[in-house]
């Protein structure tokens, strides 16, 4: 790439330049301002009042988005494979929800989903380590993920349990009218929740829900020590925001020769 494809290049994809910076700064706010559009159009007197004000801002916002994608699948060598990637997927949804919901326009609230795209926000944060934060915890949680698993199953071993008794002993006069109805009031339990739609009321269902209600305190502590085990032993990866020039992927390492996405060498 050259000339002008490779300076809008710099500018969309890499962070580290002021003017990248600038380009992304400009670009949260802008979609801030968007959702917050999206939020008062939600409001039915707001609707009501604004409806074509609504309406033309949500059309300029779309009309700035696309042509941001449009550049974006330009100054890459490999349209496909940035189109095919996470923030490729999270470009053409904020774009997609206005053009269906002109087909759909019980679809035309899920221009939200543009809220996505302040993800970005790492990469502007990159000097203030945010970046390297993200991925700290990004490996941290795949590192606990099969420990979390089992955790999981487990749970959902012990409500399938305490929700089957709860129905044997409870029974439909007190609500409980089916065994998956129970099980759903002792996830509730369990997570100290509490909605307040089912309770029991024998002595013994009540003595069961207690224990459930004090088990549930030591259930929500081992996530978080798995993960807070996992975050100490984790070695942080020093991440750069150097996008390739093919694809378009982020996140390399400094010392980082091609990328990790397509292979292609990284400057």
């Amino acid at each position: 790439m050259k000339g002008w494809r490779l300076r809008l290049h710099e500018i969309i994809f890499e962070a580290e330049t002021p003017a990248g910076k600038a380009f992304d700064v400009l670009l949260l706010w802008t979609i801030l301002l968007n959702v917050g559009v999206i939020m008062l159009e939600s409001v039915p007197s707001m609707q009501a009042e604004h409806a074509n004000l609504f309406t033309a801002l949500e059309w300029a916002f779309t009309g700035v988005f696309t042509l941001e994608y449009l550049t974006r699948l330009w100054t890459v060598r490999k349209p496909l494979l940035y189109a095919t990637s996470f923030f490729g997927l999270v470009d053409l949804l904020a774009i997609l929800p206005t053009f269906v919901g002109l087909a759909f326009p019980g679809l035309h609230s899920l221009r939200i989903i543009r809220i996505i795209r302040l993800l970005r926000v790492f990469r502007v944060l990159k000097l203030g380590g945010f970046t390297q934060a993200a991925s700290t915890i990004a490996q941290a949680l795949r590192s606990s993920r099969p420990k979390i698993t089992v955790f999981l199953m487990a749970v959902l071993a012990l409500v399938t349990i305490m929700g089957t008794v709860m129905y044997l002993v409870e029974g439909p006069a007190s609500g409980f009218t089916s065994i998956p109805r129970s099980v759903y009031w002792a996830i509730v339990t369990v997570t100290t929740v509490g909605y307040g739609d089912l309770a029991p009321e024998t002595v013994l269902g009540q003595i069961i829900a207690s224990a459930m209600m004090i088990t549930g305190y030591a259930i929500i502590a081992v996530p978080t020590g798995i993960v807070g085990a996992e975050l100490a032993r984790s070695q942080p990866n020093s991440t750069s925001t150097k996008a390739c020039d093919d694809c378009g992927a982020e996140g390399h390492r400094d010392d980082a020769s091609h990328c990790y996405r397509c292979g292609a060498p990284v400057a």
